[in-house]
């Protein structure tokens, strides 16, 4: 691991160390570098604070919190143009907020994110929701919750949430599926950063298996960790890039450590036999 990388991790760990107060915009940020190792914090963030400014300007003082969502949207989706990347929705930019923020196009996690970040800049609570299949937002006011779709800003109504829910319901049992419609409300908690950070590293390690990329996916997995570290599947799966880059007694590690944890898992008896070819690794390096 090169000083840069462990430099980076550093930060991004102290970033993410107090769970009450974990600032998103700069943590998501940091995920960029990564890829881009030179990466100008200071850049993004001011371009943010003067949008910011900008919109606020055109707020009244006593304006409502409706208010200002609706000149949020307007200026956020309008205006600016931010919207999906629906013609290369895989590339892995969409998940850098400077590259989002550059282009202004992302993928709804890294949008909302830096719709989040404007909006509480304009005194707008609006929170994440770890929704399935799509990340949402939130916001409270004294008629409700308000849920809104960060792709372009729409209020969706519980008629439309519960369409959304239902491909992610159990589908065998029918019961099952009524008492989860029922429970709608629990799918949409407010999720804490460190669920946000997990969600979009996620994204990008599903992007980075599926091309073999098992060097970025060593990377990816390594701030997982600093967010997930009793995760045993996070921890296998980081053991199993090691494995890719040649890096037998760090693989070692992370697989014995997970099937320490999970003995008897479906894909136990497989490990087991990578184990005992990368202790052979090992000793041939010795």
């Amino acid at each position: 691991m090169t000083m840069t990388t462990t430099t980076s991790l550093d930060y991004f760990t102290a970033l993410v160390q107090q769970a009450n107060d974990v600032p998103l915009f700069e943590a998501a940020l940091a995920i960029a570098q990564d890829v881009y190792p030179k990466l100008d914090f200071n850049a993004p963030q001011d371009e943010l604070d003067r949008l910011a400014n900008t919109l606020r300007q055109r707020l009244p003082p006593d304006a409502s919190a409706i208010q200002k969502l609706r000149q949020l949207n307007q200026f956020f989706y309008q205006e600016l143009g931010f919207a999906i990347n629906v013609n290369h929705y895989y590339d892995t930019d969409n998940s850098y907020l400077h590259r989002v923020i550059a282009k202004r196009r992302g993928i709804p996690i890294s949008l909302a994110v830096i719709y989040m970040e404007l909006a509480q800049q304009i005194g707008l609570p609006v929170k994440g929701v770890s929704f399935p299949g799509h990340f949402l937002m939130k916001l409270t006011v004294p008629s409700g919750d308000i849920m809104i779709d960060p792709s372009n800003g729409a209020s969706l109504s519980r008629e439309e949430l519960e369409e959304r829910l239902e491909p992610y319901l159990p589908t065998e049992n029918e019961e099952e599926r009524a008492a989860s419609r029922l429970s709608l409300i629990s799918y949409l908690q407010i999720a804490h950063p460190h669920d946000i950070l997990v969600r979009m590293l996620r994204n990008l390690k599903a992007i980075y298996q599926q091309s073999n990329h098992w060097q970025r996916l060593l990377e990816v997995q390594q701030r997982i960790l600093i967010l997930l570290p009793g995760d045993a599947v996070e921890r296998r799966d980081r053991g199993l890039a090691f494995a890719q880059l040649d890096c037998p007694q760090a693989a070692l590690e992370d697989l014995e450590n997970y099937l320490a944890q999970r003995p008897h898992a479906s894909d136990a008896a497989a490990l087991y036999q990578q184990a005992i070819e990368l202790r052979e690794a090992c000793r041939r390096l010795n």
